[in-house]
């Protein structure tokens, strides 16, 4: 019998790898700032104030926590796939106190961060063929995961005039039979804009009446400056309700390293949560929850110090960004870590970001990362040394004056 003059395999691995993969996959990019920051890295001393993150190492006593796991032996899968049961408690009667009513272990299922967390939540609910509506200008991750996924991402912006403000109708409007969920960030990344307490009711109104999931990031809620928590979806809604709240330790603990976050859910999907867990990831390793637990259980003076901190440079921003001819300054934002601003008669930020890193050695994000509707903005982050912010937004007003 001879054989074909060639074979299955051969014509398989004749083809580019790229091909076979997913089209979820295959556009799939790096949504960074790569090109800038190497052009940083040329450039020397340059103040880096384009990422999501602060210049605070994780404190001591959290990273003693986490030590003492490791030196205890607790090197082990955690059995309870939702989490240690010290973290699952602490974070129980955390919410329960700061939302103002009673958020039982059941309702909580720890990641490996907040953006596993998401992505979990995302999973739960997302079929290809469905889409989430999402409020913008929003964090680059949130528009990929739901494509990753297979699902429609479909922003809907703020409205912008000297602030931004939410257009519920609008919101509304852009959901279809095929919405499976409302995404919201509050206090947003990029904005600052936050949701008020009217706003989340409409919002579980809404999905009471329709069926539609309300996923509510609230990873910046303790980084709220008109008090000591934002607004939650967690304190009007019900254990029955169909919501689910993201956070993370990243921000409001300065853990970003650290990849733990937690969902808050209806407790009668804690198994189906916990199943995925099992699939996805196999749970967040016990020396984190360890360190977790403890930033929980003690870090409220922690969390007011970042605040603080946070504040204090947002203060600074606003002092010194009007001194730039042409400057579009929002509203000073009610919460998160970010000024984002913009300047009259550039339409895309990208280059004026280039013309600031060259000129004044410090490093923005450009506006079109976080959607279409802020291609003019200038994000900066503001959880820095106050010095160093000084030091930045004064070369900053030097260069483009």
């Amino acid at each position: 019998m001879s054989l074909p003059s060639q074979s299955l395999s051969e014509t398989t691995c004749s083809r580019n790898a790229f091909e076979g993969i997913r089209a979820q996959i295959r556009d799939l990019r790096t949504d960074n700032i790569a090109v800038l920051a190497k052009r940083a890295r040329e450039l020397g001393g340059v103040i880096p104030l384009w990422f999501g993150e602060g210049d605070m190492t994780t404190p001591a006593f959290i990273r003693d926590a986490a030590k003492k796991a490791l030196d205890d032996g607790q090197t082990f899968y955690v059995p309870n796939m939702r989490g240690l049961p010290a973290l699952n408690e602490a974070l129980s009667g955390y919410q329960t106190q700061w939302h103002g009513r009673l958020i039982p272990i059941e309702r909580t299922t720890v990641a490996p961060g907040g953006m596993q967390a998401l992505h979990m939540a995302l999973e739960l609910l997302v079929d290809v063929g469905t889409n989430v509506v999402y409020v913008a200008p929003q964090w680059p991750n949130i528009h990929n995961a739901i494509h990753l996924i297979g699902g429609e991402p479909r922003p809907v912006s703020l409205d912008f005039d000297t602030g931004w403000r939410l257009d519920l109708d609008k919101l509304f409007a852009r959901c279809d039979a095929r919405t499976r969920a409302i995404f919201l960030s509050t206090p947003a990344n990029p904005t600052g804009w936050t949701a008020t307490r009217e706003e989340m009711q409409a919002l579980l109104d809404f999905s009471r009446r329709t069926g539609i999931w309300i996923i509510s990031d609230e990873v910046y809620a303790r980084l709220f400056f008109d008090g000591e928590i934002a607004p939650s979806i967690l304190q009007v809604a019900e254990d029955g309700d169909r919501v689910i709240a993201v956070n993370s330790f990243s921000k409001a603990w300065a853990m970003t390293g650290w990849r733990v976050g937690w969902l808050t859910h209806p407790s009668d999907i804690a198994d189906q949560l916990g199943a995925m867990t099992q699939y996805v990831n196999s749970g967040t390793s016990a020396m984190t929850q360890a360190g977790a637990a403890v930033a929980i259980r003690e870090g409220e003076p922690l969390v007011a110090e970042i605040r603080a901190r946070i504040k204090a440079g947002l203060d600074l921003a606003y002092e010194k960004l009007p001194q730039i001819p042409g400057i579009i300054l929002p509203e000073k934002p009610r919460g998160g870590m970010y000024a984002f601003f913009a300047l009259k008669g550039e339409a895309d930020a990208t280059a004026v970001c280039e013309r600031i890193l060259e000129s004044a050695r410090v490093g923005l994000a450009p506006g079109y990362h976080f959607g279409e509707s802020s291609r003019a903005f200038l994000r900066m982050c503001t959880f820095r040394d106050t010095g160093q912010m000084r030091t930045a937004l004064d070369r900053m007003v030097d260069a483009m004056k």
